[in-house]
């Protein structure tokens, strides 16, 4: 089980997976937006997303789980 974490504060402007889904390593999973820029979330590991901790328009801070992928 691997929790993907935000990397800054900021806003979820969107979820770009579905809970169930399979990812790689590398894909961008979601885009928060932080000072007017929107920065992209993406995965360290593969696998299926079995849980999304978050929704558009959520406030996150650095180290937040955003998501869980197993696998």
């Amino acid at each position: 089980m691997k929790e993907i974490t935000s990397t800054m504060a900021g806003t979820v402007l969107n979820v770009l997976v579905e809970q169930g889904g399979e990812v790689s390593t590398g894909d961008t999973v979601l885009m928060l937006e932080s000072m007017k820029m929107e920065i992209p979330v993406e995965t360290e590991a593969g696998g299926k997303v079995t849980e999304i901790k978050v929704s558009v328009g959520d406030f996150v801070n650095e180290g937040d789980v955003l998501l869980i992928i197993e696998g």
